[in-house]
């Protein structure tokens, strides 16, 4: 049966990609095995709940990928993409989540995954990202590819004067500079959809942000958040309007 699935792997006599499959949910993580027991080129050896027990599947494995969802408990999948890639440099992750929005994305591919597929791609998708991370490519879904590009984009335009304290600079109470980013929004009276629009991220996320640096400066509402934002300097006010007559 090996050598048969073997050579259904594209033709070329190439052994089956062996996977390991860490996914919290039972029945995603079951349904994720049986579908990619139907794949050509592709041999579960093991499959986690989580990313401890992913980590541990691979030390003992030595899989060529992992698939790896990203909020599971205990070690989410972020982190087990980091200490993966550390300890275990032959093992290639691609994540397949659920979420695809920029604070799920980037992190993932920072930590060290080549490859980024949401819940929805299809069966050959699948393959087909499993393959190029083996052959060193990245297993990036055309929507991702978009968005990294849209970013890179960014990146290189002129960007506008700073709204928060610069880089140099220490942010207050353990701020992290997206939520110092954040807050400069809030100041500038934007709300939560109109601050996620802004920073590609979802509204949820945004609301995640408002709640940790509201609870790591104390401030209970957003005019407090705003004011905070003035004397921190993450902010600058606005100036006093003129006190020019119309004559």
């Amino acid at each position: 049966m090996g050598g048969d699935r073997a050579a259904e792997g594209g033709g070329s006599g190439r052994r089956p990609a062996r996977v390991v499959v860490a996914d919290d949910q039972t029945v995603v993580r079951e349904g994720i095995v049986i579908l990619l027991g139907l794949l050509p080129g592709i041999e579960v050896v093991a499959s986690a709940a989580d990313g401890l027990e992913a980590l541990r599947q691979v030390a003992e494995h030595r899989p060529d990928v992992v698939l790896m969802d990203l909020r599971m408990p205990r070690c989410d999948g972020v982190e087990a993409t980091r200490r993966i890639r550390a300890e275990h440099p032959g093992t290639q992750v691609v994540v397949l989540t659920t979420y695809g929005d920029d604070d799920s994305l980037f992190p993932a591919l920072q930590a060290g995954a080549r490859g980024y597929l949401t819940k929805d791609a299809g069966a050959e998708e699948i393959v087909r990202a499993v393959e190029h991370v083996m052959s060193g490519e990245a297993g990036l879904s055309p929507n991702v590819q978009r968005r990294l590009l849209e970013r890179l984009s960014a990146s290189a335009a002129p960007a506008p004067a700073p709204a928060v304290a610069p880089a140099s600079r220490e942010l207050p109470d353990g701020l992290t500079a997206r939520e110092a980013e954040v807050l400069s929004l809030v100041a500038e009276g934007l709300t939560n959809a109109e601050i996620a629009r802004r920073l590609h991220v979802s509204t949820a996320t945004v609301k995640t942000h408002i709640n940790n640096l509201f609870a790591k400066t104390g401030v209970r509402d957003r005019a407090q958040a705003v004011r905070y934002a003035f004397q921190r300097g993450i902010a600058a006010p606005p100036p006093p309007p003129s006190e020019k007559r119309v004559p």
